[in-house]
């Protein structure tokens, strides 16, 4: 069961960095963020499980960096930023 999480996560990852790649998202796009953030989440809980604790600090470090990343693009929409 673990290792679904693992692919799951990993899949989400990736669909934003190719889709990035590929220009099709830029990395300021709130579905770019939330793949990463949602995609790394999962990725870290399930290294949590297995205390692979090196991914642990890894996928926290992203997950947490994309959702500060979610948080300004929120705040500034509110306040009537414009999106980079």
């Amino acid at each position: 069961m673990n290792e679904a999480f693992q692919f799951a996560g990993a899949v989400l990852v990736l669909i934003a960095f190719v889709l990035s790649q590929a220009g099709a998202m830029r990395l300021h796009d709130y579905s770019y963020l939330l793949l990463n953030f949602v995609g790394t989440a999962v990725l870290g809980a399930s290294a949590l499980v297995s205390r692979q604790w090196g991914f642990v600090v890894l996928d926290a470090v992203f997950a947490v960096v994309s959702l500060t990343s979610l948080f300004r693009r929120a705040l500034g929409a509110l306040r009537g930023v414009p999106s980079i």
